[in-house]
């Protein structure tokens, strides 16, 4: 079977960017996605359509295809004050948006009372080296559809 529209893939990957290994899945726990609904990067999800089970790919994802460029407006100074707890720089806090939506942002520096903050996903502006195998290939079940992502076993609850 075929990657193509609406399956559920079980892949192996490791991703490294600049030969450094940023992720990678764990033995015998796979991304398990849902194909062409946007649950994983465009770049890499455009390079594993028409694959099967068994096969190995190399995909490379240029920045737009993957996390976007790096956006230097979305750097922002806040005041030390908007943080609950200890701030440590490197740390991913998490803010919310006027909509309710949850945007994770990166500390960069504090000087004083302003910590200075990053917006952009930290793989922004990065060029994505993916080592794909596919394990599975599957027809996605009904409610895999309707909720627009692939449920695993050990791993759905709603």
């Amino acid at each position: 079977m075929n990657i193509t529209q609406d399956k559920v893939v079980e892949l192996d990957y490791k991703l490294t960017v600049d030969g450094d290994v940023i992720d990678q899945s764990e033995p015998g726990e796979p991304l398990t996605y849902l194909h062409g609904h946007s649950n994983i990067i465009p770049g890499l999800e455009r390079a594993l359509e028409g694959h099967t089970t068994g096969d190995t790919v190399q995909v490379t994802v240029a920045p737009e295809d993957g996390y976007g460029e790096r956006d230097e407006e979305n750097v922002e100074e806040l005041d030390r004050a908007d943080f609950e707890d200890d701030i440590e720089i490197g740390a991913t806090y998490y803010a919310q948006a006027e909509d309710g939506s949850v945007i994770p942002f990166t500390v960069m520096s504090i000087d004083g009372d302003t910590v200075q903050v990053d917006f952009n996903p930290p793989l922004a502006g990065e060029t994505l080296n993916f080592d794909v195998t596919v394990l599975g290939v599957r027809d996605a079940t009904g409610e895999e559809l309707e909720h627009g992502h692939a449920h695993t076993p050990d791993s759905h609850a709603h």
